[in-house]
């Protein structure tokens, strides 16, 4: 395929695998409850994604590694296993909350509870695994992804206030409800930075091949398609502060479809369901796979979605258990919006974890040779990591406490 081609399927895949419900639904809170005082902390996370995107397709480009197989080589398998166990526990919540997220679509659309759609979806994102080759996974259900723009039609159509959005760029300390705002935040910058992004666009890189020609390919995705990813988070934050009263709380999923609805009206209600569903069966899809590449190439074990599952047995076998578990969190009726908030503000929380070990592999040249980091890269992830790390530990428990 010639390489302009790979460059815009490529952004439309990170544009389309973007937003799904952590982006929604924190970014729509954002807007409710502080107008667009947030927007700093969509830009934030957006460039600290776009940084780790972009390391991460390097580094597998050029050491024709991935970032869990080369941990392992690097530190260990007893230093491995500390990254390891926390992201299975971190992101099998992310999981549960994407999975929930198309059941309360399903729901949505047809009154059936949540909990009956746990274990259909679930079956059709496993099945989409078992099933699919990684093309179709990386761009078909991405390609789908992109109904999301009618988020940032909406933004324009509510005629914001630009330059109040532009003064929302720079963070500014709250003004009421501080353990909220900075709660908001941390789940914003969680739904941003996660994790199983990189680790599943490092993994895409090894599954088609790319050597060191992809280096300047890979820029631009990371910086077009995160950024214009970023672009529609923001749009979220921007309609959700025209539609929602300053200071309102958005505590349930039936209140997400007036982002659209009001402004479309019926038409708006049904692009708001597809946008949810779609986006949320591909982070389903997504993540589980990501997680069942970080167990096999943590272990050595055969992987690689392109492979029949009885060739890497272990490593479909992982996808299969992990997807089953999550369905189950979904069935015993946890609330996908609470699940939500809680997995994205603990993804924020553990981010040190696995970008520290992951910057030192960037700067080791046995891996990389001229293709090490430079030092703003370092700087720019290592800074909001830490700063993401701090605010969850200290918002987390102010939230819990504050109800």
């Amino acid at each position: 395929m010639p390489k302009p081609l790979e460059i815009t399927l490529g952004i439309v895949t990170s544009v389309g695998g973007f937003l799904e419900i952590g982006s929604i639904t924190t970014a729509a809170q954002a807007g409710a409850g502080f107008g667009y005082q947030l927007a700093w902390s969509v830009l934030l996370g957006t460039v600290c994604i776009a940084f780790l995107v972009e390391m991460s397709g390097r580094f597998s480009a050029v050491s024709k590694h991935t970032i869990p197989d080369a941990m392992r080589e690097r530190f260990g398998v007893n230093f491995f296993a500390v990254p390891l166990f926390v992201m299975l526990g971190v992101s099998l919540l992310v999981l549960a909350a994407e999975l929930g997220g198309v059941a309360a679509a399903l729901k949505l659309a047809t009154g059936i509870s949540i909990p009956v759609w746990a274990v259909p979806v679930a079956f059709i994102a496993w099945g989409v695994l078992w099933r699919a080759p990684f093309s179709l996974i990386e761009n078909g259900v991405s390609l789908l992804g992109l109904v999301t723009i009618a988020f940032a039609v909406a933004a324009v159509k509510s005629h914001p206030s630009y330059a109040g959005v532009a003064h929302g760029l720079l963070p500014t300390l709250p003004h009421r409800d501080s353990a909220h705002y900075w709660f908001i935040a941390v789940s914003v910058l969680g739904a941003s930075i996660t994790p199983s992004l990189y680790y599943f666009y490092s993994s895409g890189a090894i599954e088609e091949k790319w050597d060191s020609s992809y280096i300047a390919t890979n820029r631009a995705i990371a910086a077009i398609g995160m950024g214009f990813g970023g672009f529609l988070s923001l749009s979220v934050l921007v309609v959700a502060a025209h539609v929602y009263p300053r200071g309102s709380s958005i505590d349930h999923y039936q209140q997400l479809p007036a982002l659209l609805s009001s402004l479309f009206h019926r038409t708006g209600f049904w692009l708001f369901i597809a946008s949810l569903g779609i986006a949320c069966i591909g982070a389903t899809i997504e993540i589980a796979l990501s997680l069942a590449y970080l167990v096999a190439q943590g272990f050595g074990w055969n992987w690689g979605e392109n492979l029949q599952p009885h060739v890497d047995a272990r490593f479909s076998l992982t996808y299969t258990a992990l997807i089953a578990i999550a369905s189950l969190l979904v069935l015993c009726g946890l609330d996908p919006i609470k699940l939500t908030n809680i997995s994205m503000a603990l993804t924020a929380a553990s981010l040190p974890i696995g970008v520290f070990p992951f910057l030192i592999l960037m700067n080791d040249s046995s891996y990389l040779g001229e293709h090490t980091n430079g030092r703003l890269g370092n700087a720019v992830v290592l800074a909001i990591s830490v700063i993401a790390a701090l605010l969850a530990v200290v918002s987390i428990p102010l939230e819990i406490v504050g109800g």
